[in-house]
């Protein structure tokens, strides 16, 4: 009767352990990133997000490639979490002030003015980590590019780290081809994934300070274009000089399309890390295929970004809503 009992207790003991872990299988699982997850709890996410990036970028085309790369450099730092957004407070010193944010990230003010009209709709439910993402997306298909299904459900971290974001896990823009594929590898991202990232270089300005060395010391650059460039970019360093800016796409500098590549293979890539990937290397020949093949790198910029999208997110109980994406609630 006691062996009998034992045993009862025992094969209930091991339900309860079965059902506890089953639990704990149902909510990490339910906390991966999905395509519909505010369906039910903020319905009207989408539209309150495009329309306020829609204006954003209609009254500066620049916002698009800002928005983007605030996803980029949030993502690439401690994963897909908001951080980025937090300004400095007395107990840590944020990331915006770090060598790949400072002077270069902005965009900021758009990502607040998101936030304030989400609150309305749903306050408290959308992180600003999300907020990133489909505004990312957003800017892509306004300025002409692709559209995809973003998936959501990250949360924000309670704090930010500049010496992660100093450590170098963001390529800097004297990157070398070996450079640029390990620290993309790194991230769990592959060299095609960063060839078409890349892509997002169809948009955007850079800052006199970021390509005067290619244009005054490079030999792989087309030499009409960089006299182009030098018209606009003093050799002496030192403002106002420094912070004069030049499309990083001299051909449709707002649009997103393929002229990048095609500015590539003709040496007029104005970034350094730019010119690496076609300059006699592995990924000569995924450039000139995007170069000729808008389809194929429209494709593989999405796959991309929904995998950028997947680092490290925060899901579950950790992080929180932010309600002001520039601090931690109270």
């Amino acid at each position: 009767m006691a062996a009998h009992s034992t045993s009862h207790s025992a094969s209930s003991s091991l339900l309860i352990v079965l059902l506890a872990v089953l639990v704990i299988f149902t909510r990490s699982s339910s906390a991966k990133l999905s395509t519909n997850f505010y369906s039910k709890s903020c319905p009207k996410v989408f539209s309150t997000v495009q329309s306020v990036v829609h204006s954003a970028i209609s009254k500066q085309p620049r916002q698009g490639a800002s928005l983007l790369r605030l996803h980029f450099h949030d993502c690439f730092v401690n994963g897909c979490d908001g951080s980025i957004l937090l300004d400095d407070t007395p107990t840590f010193t944020g990331e915006k002030t770090a060598g790949p944010n400072n002077g270069s990230i902005r965009a900021f003010e758009v990502v607040d003015e998101i936030k304030s009209k989400v609150e309305k709709e749903c306050p408290g439910v959308v992180s600003c980590a999300d907020i990133l993402a489909i505004a990312a997306r957003d800017s892509v298909k306004i300025l002409g590019g692709p559209k995809w299904d973003v998936k959501l459900g990250r949360r924000d971290s309670k704090t930010a780290s500049l010496s992660a974001a100093n450590s170098g896990v963001i390529p800097p823009p004297t990157s070398t081809l070996s450079n640029l594929i390990n620290r993309f590898k790194a991230k769990g991202l592959s060299t095609k994934d960063m060839v078409a990232l890349s892509g997002a270089h169809t948009i955007g300005q850079a800052r006199c300070t970021i390509f005067r060395d290619r244009i005054y010391k490079d030999k792989n650059i087309d030499s009409s274009f960089a006299k182009t460039r030098q018209n606009k970019c003093p050799k002496t360093t030192g403002l106002p000089g420094d912070n004069k800016i030049a499309p990083l796409d001299l051909q449709t500098p707002t649009a997103f399309d393929n002229y990048y590549y095609k500015n590539l293979i003709k040496q007029k890539g104005l970034l350094r890390s730019d010119q690496q990937l076609f300059n006699g290397g592995s990924t000569d020949s995924l450039v000139k295929k995007y170069s000729e093949d808008t389809e194929t790198f429209y494709s593989d910029f999405v796959n991309a970004m929904i995998k950028m999208g997947d680092i490290q997110p925060l899901s579950g109980s950790s992080g929180e809503i932010r309600k002001n994406c520039r601090k931690v609630n109270n």
